[in-house]
């Protein structure tokens, strides 16, 4: 298998709730792929999908009940400081629940938390260490 993730789909309980969000609040433009009940944004190299989550339980063949955290988290890499406070703010005036303000952490870096209408966690972090390269993504050493 090749080292490379395409698509992330999140299970959604209310489609356009989630649509709002993400399409209006955060200023992400869907894809004119998305179908229906299938909402795609392009990430750079990479596709996030918005389904609904029984729908989507139903297809994995596993039973739709919530179970707290889920062991995973979606993080949003800023260039400053600066730019984790206004993300922060901005997702906050959207209604979105700050988990965990922003602050310096443990490894050198700052960041928060925050939660999208269905309560998936989203990380908004500054790494010092790490830059971008020409397209905007993640230039690990």
């Amino acid at each position: 298998m090749r080292q490379k993730l395409n698509l992330i789909t999140l299970g959604v309980s209310d489609l356009g709730k989630s649509l709002e969000f993400y399409e209006k609040g955060l200023n992400w433009e869907k894809s004119p792929s998305s179908t229906g009940d299938l909402i795609l944004f392009k990430l750079g190299g990479m596709v996030l999908a918005l389904y609904p989550r029984k729908r989507l339980a139903e297809d994995v063949t596993v039973e739709d009940s919530p179970t707290g955290f889920s062991g995973s988290t979606f993080s949003y890499n800023a260039q400053s400081e600066s730019e984790v406070d206004e993300v922060i703010e901005e997702v906050k005036n959207l209604g979105a629940e700050i988990v965990k303000p922003p602050q310096k952490v443990f490894w050198g870096g700052y960041s928060g938390y925050f939660k999208d209408p269905d309560g998936h966690l989203f990380e908004v972090a500054f790494n010092p260490l790490w830059g971008f390269d020409e397209n905007d993504d993640l230039d690990l050493p």
